[in-house]
């Protein structure tokens, strides 16, 4: 299976807040993310990794540091600016997993990534609200991708 992992390269590198030429992709999913922000007349800056949010992970009670995989600026079609992170993630981890009867390893993580995931979500919601900005996670599906 070919790895989607490498370096995205921006036609337009004004438009991205942080260093362009250190702009890394790890799956297509986040590959044509970044083609469309970089190429769409409505988005008026982006980042990827740019932004560090705190949350306390549910699995040690410590806080870590959440790197939402995108920030956007974009103009509506009533001229209207407003900005959003965007974290994209496979639709099997943003659903909550169905409860097992005999417990594997691979459920005991996939229940850990689930849980951490969700705290933080939570903790970018708030750090959306504090600027009014939108927190959306994004799935293959509204990727367009199988």
């Amino acid at each position: 299976m070919r790895s989607y992992k490498g370096f995205f390269r921006p036609r337009d590198p004004r438009k991205y807040k942080g260093n362009p030429k250190n702009i890394v992709y790890r799956s297509r999913w986040e590959l044509k993310l970044m083609m469309y922000l970089d190429s769409h007349r409505d988005i008026l800056e982006w980042g990827s990794e740019e932004i560090i949010i705190p949350y306390r992970s549910p699995l040690d009670g410590r806080i870590h540091r959440y790197f939402p995989d995108f920030y956007v600026k974009r103009k509506n079609l009533k001229g209207q600016v407003s900005c959003l992170l965007i974290e994209v993630k496979p639709a099997g981890q943003v659903k909550r997993p169905v409860l097992q009867e005999t417990v594997s390893k691979k459920y005991v993580r996939t229940v850990a990534t689930y849980v951490v995931n969700q705290a933080k979500w939570k903790a970018a919601e708030s750090y959306c609200k504090d600027r009014n900005w939108e927190f959306k996670i994004m799935t293959e599906k509204e990727l367009g991708i199988k």
